[in-house]
């Protein structure tokens, strides 16, 4: 690459980082001042969610954006790692599900939203009737882990809310969190999807970013990227058009359809379409939060000792991460019949 052209996308990506800094710190000093509704689209929160947010500090409810509820199920002794955690809302709910001797990581690069997390972790701990803390919040880049010392291979669930699309580097920011994840771990996160590509003149603006609209990747150009990094493979757990509201916003850019999204994948190796192998997957209904049906994604929701004919993906996903103790999966891939459905993941499969 020119040395140019090199310096000139550097200098670009620091900028981005410096208005979304002076914006979560300057312009937005609560959830009230936000101008569209993207960064607080409204999710179905599970119940055991909404109990554990009775519990959360009224400073770190009043601070928090977030376009989602990335909280997966399972979390009971694992470490999970939260990106760009801001005042520690999703970090403490993380904490409670955890427990005392799981480990929950939030990374932030705004000094402002790090010291409100920090001055309420003993509230949290309290609260939860823990006798040393299971959270800590470091500064750093969500596209630089390693500065912020977390070590590869290390985590066993990343979420993310609203954040991703801030990065000025998606590819690095994805490649990262890979990177820390375990053989098996999980990425869950919610974020702003655009129906088409943003058009380069407003993605430097900086309320356009720092509403999390012109950082928002175009849903297809998310599975080439992932695809790229060796899982070509992602699940929708809920999907929402967001509101834009403020006819300044609607101006600018009305054309493009924007959603709210929850999506999870796997640090596993995936097929890149919907293989049958004659597997079948029975959920024991063994996990306390979903003792009559577990979710996996919008088309796989599997009650209580069901039997379920799966692809090899969705088996791998049961068989070969944290959720193996609580299915049973019959078959193997020893005998390949062809295509599960025409689509090109599970993730479109009904």
């Amino acid at each position: 690459m020119d040395s140019n052209c090199e310096k000139s996308r550097v200098q670009g990506q620091i900028k981005t980082v410096e208005s979304v800094k002076d914006y979560y710190s300057k312009v937005i000093k609560s959830n009230k001042d936000l101008k569209t509704s993207a960064c607080c689209a409204k999710e179905t929160i599970p119940a055991n969610v909404k109990e554990i947010l009775k519990d959360i500090h009224p400073e770190v409810l009043s601070k928090f954006y977030g376009c989602g509820s990335p909280v997966p199920s399972a979390l009971k002794g694992k470490t999970v790692l939260d990106l760009g955690s801001g005042s520690g809302r999703d970090c403490f709910i993380l904490s409670k599900l955890v427990g005392p001797e799981g480990k929950v990581i939030g990374v932030d690069m705004t000094d402002e939203q790090l010291e409100v997390a920090n001055s309420h972790i003993s509230y949290h701990m309290d609260r939860f009737g823990y006798d040393k803390p299971n959270v800590v919040f470091k500064k750093g880049y969500i596209e630089e882990l390693s500065s912020a010392g977390i070590e590869s291979e290390s985590v066993d669930v990343v979420i993310s809310n609203c954040v991703l699309n801030l990065s000025a580097n998606k590819l690095k920011a994805f490649s990262e969190i890979f990177r820390v994840l375990k053989p098996g771990g999980e990425l869950y996160f919610s974020d702003v999807f655009s129906g088409s590509r943003i058009p380069e003149a407003l993605v430097d603006d900086p309320v356009l970013f720092g509403e999390c609209l012109s950082g928002a990747l175009y849903i297809e150009d998310f599975r080439r990227l992932l695809t790229s990094l060796g899982y070509p493979e992602y699940r929708v757990l809920s999907k929402q058009k967001i509101d834009l509201k403020r006819s300044e916003i609607k101006e600018k850019v009305g054309m493009i359809d924007f959603y709210s999204i929850t999506v999870r994948t796997f640090k596993l190796p995936f097929e890149d379409r919907c293989e049958d192998y004659g597997q079948v997957a029975i959920y024991k209904g063994t996990l306390e939060e979903a003792p009559g049906s577990f979710v996996l994604d919008q088309h796989h929701v599997f009650k209580t000792n069901e039997s379920v004919p799966v692809c090899g993906n969705t088996a791998a996903m049961l068989q070969k991460t944290r959720y193996a103790d609580y299915f049973n999966v019959i078959g193997d891939q020893s005998v390949h019949h062809g295509t599960m459905c025409s689509a090109k993941s599970d993730n479109d499969c009904c």
